[in-house]
């Protein structure tokens, strides 16, 4: 049975990040015999499974193994005060790698673009985890068939443009898919919540807020083209934001990704913005699928701008 592609691209991230750990158990705390996460991180071989205790951690770390999972065993991880290698708190070059339950915080490098997660690897998992004032609440990259799933995280005021920007969520690079699913973002400073250069892009069931503080460029942006799905989110352009015009941005940069499929549906939308804005800005050659949005305030559907 042939199914919808955004159906499929979901699927295949599944079976792609459905990569269980067969190895050690490595635990972490200030009464175990790891007591910051750098040290498991050192230790760490393929498929070891590191479970860290809850307390306030001022490290960072590079996981360079693979098929890991890095679990808080309850409420109140956070890692904040450190970054490694100039580049983020955690910066995972290994593939195959699950973060579940940790705070990232703070994340500051000379570069200006200090990510809460900084990943290189084949595909990576992020679940139930929260980004609070970085610079990148996650920058990654990754090779054309890497998947990066994000489920069920919360990031909040993170975002930067001095020199290059830093934004929410950022795909650096044409990696096979971005998915997105159950997410809040708030709060973004001058950058984007979500920028995407992934060939697909998929944000689904999330809120993305400006907020009445936020200063936020765009809500979701793929600069590139790619293969686009937003459905089902809250959104809401605040009065403060740095980029009034416009909300979802496709192919501003240059539609150098194949872009076939472009779905905006069962989205609410709000601008509180006093002047008008542009809901899509469409500026690839493929048609915008546009269904069953509620759009609020003085707000222009769609525009369109010849490739």
């Amino acid at each position: 049975m042939n199914r919808p592609w955004h159906t499929a691209i979901a699927f295949a991230a599944a079976m792609l990040c459905a990569v269980p750990a067969l190895g050690r158990i490595l635990e972490v705390g200030a009464d175990r015999t790891l007591t910051v996460p750098s040290e498991a991180a050192a230790i760490a071989k393929a498929g070891d499974f590191i479970r860290i205790d809850p307390g306030v951690y001022a490290d960072c770390a590079v996981w360079r193994a693979s098929r890991l999972v890095i679990e808080a065993t309850g409420p109140g991880v956070v890692l904040t005060g450190k970054t490694c290698l100039e580049q983020g708190i955690f910066v995972v070059a290994g593939s195959d790698v699950t973060v579940r339950g940790i705070t990232f915080a703070g994340a500051r490098v000379p570069g200006h673009n200090g990510a809460g997660i900084r990943a290189s690897g084949r595909n990576l998992t992020v679940e139930h985890s929260r980004f609070l004032d970085n610079e990148n609440g996650m920058l990654f990259g990754g090779p054309a068939d890497s998947v990066v799933r994000i489920t069920d995280s919360e990031f909040a005021g993170n975002g930067a443009c001095i020199g290059a920007c830093a934004h929410g969520v950022y795909a650096g690079a044409a990696i096979y898919l971005l998915d997105i699913e159950r997410c809040i973002f708030r709060n973004t400073r001058t950058a984007h919540h979500v920028k995407s250069r992934a060939l697909n892009t998929m944000v689904v069931d999330s809120r993305i807020e400006d907020g009445p503080d936020g200063t936020s460029s765009y809500l979701i942006e793929t600069p590139d083209g790619g293969n686009l799905l937003v459905q089902g989110n809250v959104l809401e352009k605040g009065p403060l934001s740095s980029n009034p015009r416009v909300a979802i941005s496709i192919g501003v940069e240059g539609v150098k990704n194949p872009t076939d499929r472009l779905v905006i549906r069962n989205n609410i939308f709000r601008s509180d913005l006093t002047r008008r804005t542009v809901f899509v800005r469409n500026s690839s050659a493929a048609a915008v699928v546009l269904e069953d949005n509620t759009l609020t305030g003085d707000v222009e559907v769609l525009e369109t701008v010849p490739e």
